[in-house]
């Protein structure tokens, strides 16, 4: 049965570190067991963009990277309803904390930014700015805004986070979307296929947006997989997800 990895108590880091003056800008630090760490990893926590959800429920995965010689800053960035929180700030801040956490690990060359949800979102766009990072994996990722909008995920989480409609602000969404931008680094997609919270057809909807651009985007469907399952460490998604890491990191 798979447990609410939403319920599960926080795994306390070994650092916070600030990046900012917010209370929200900061990233929990773990340091990775052993005595060199093979590679570093950023975490971007999903919640929809909504300052209800905090970085606290995806500690249990990034204490299990750093267990596994793994660098590791789980970021944590202004949502909507927090003062600031929301387009595009919330895309600044995890630009910002992005560029602090390189700043911290050994080796800022070797970064993979590994992303759930809406932070599978930031995860995508990020890469769409910065082409210094060794390779992005998005989980369950809202991939797609127009058409996150037009399923209406979340009680109109999208509009929430962009101020508006796609009718209303055309020229936000197309920026703030990063199926609609280019991108040269790796990406792998990994989806459960039954993901009733973001579904699938987001997924198909980047890759399909992504065919005549640059880059590389490969997809791992996970059968039977819930959206949760993706970040729970204890799940069977888990031995799924460490070897898209290795794939990344290795390469």
């Amino acid at each position: 049965m798979t447990r609410d990895i939403l319920a599960v108590p926080p795994v306390p880091a070994d650092e916070r570190i600030a990046y900012g003056d917010d209370p929200n800008q900061f990233f929990d630090f773990w340091r990775p067991v052993g005595a060199v760490p093979w590679g570093a990893v950023v975490m971007i926590h999903g919640g929809f963009w909504r300052a209800r959800y905090d970085l606290t429920h995806t500690s249990p995965l990034c204490a299990v990277l750093a267990n596994r010689g793994l660098e590791v800053a789980n970021l944590e960035y202004r949502r909507v309803g927090d003062p600031g929180g929301g387009w595009p700030n919330t895309f600044l801040d995890v630009l910002a904390g992005f560029n602090a956490a390189c700043n911290t690990f050994s080796d800022p060359s070797k970064v993979v930014v590994l992303g759930h949800s809406a932070g599978g979102h930031l995860a995508l766009r990020l890469a769409c700015d910065i082409d210094a990072m060794w390779g992005v994996l998005a989980l369950a990722p809202v991939a797609c805004l127009d058409l996150a909008y037009k399923m209406g995920l979340s009680n109109g989480a999208v509009a929430e986070f962009l101020g508006g409609t796609p009718e209303d602000l055309p020229a936000t969404y197309e920026t703030a979307c990063p199926s609609r931008q280019e991108s040269s680094v790796r990406r792998v997609i990994l989806q459960g296929s039954a993901d009733e919270i973001v579904p699938s057809a987001l997924t198909d909807c980047y890759v399909d947006r992504q065919l005549s651009k640059p880059g590389t985007v490969t997809v791992v469907e996970v059968p039977g997989a819930n959206h949760f399952d993706l970040i729970d460490p204890e799940s069977k998604v888990w031995p799924t997800l460490l070897e898209c890491l290795h794939e990344l990191l290795k390469n």
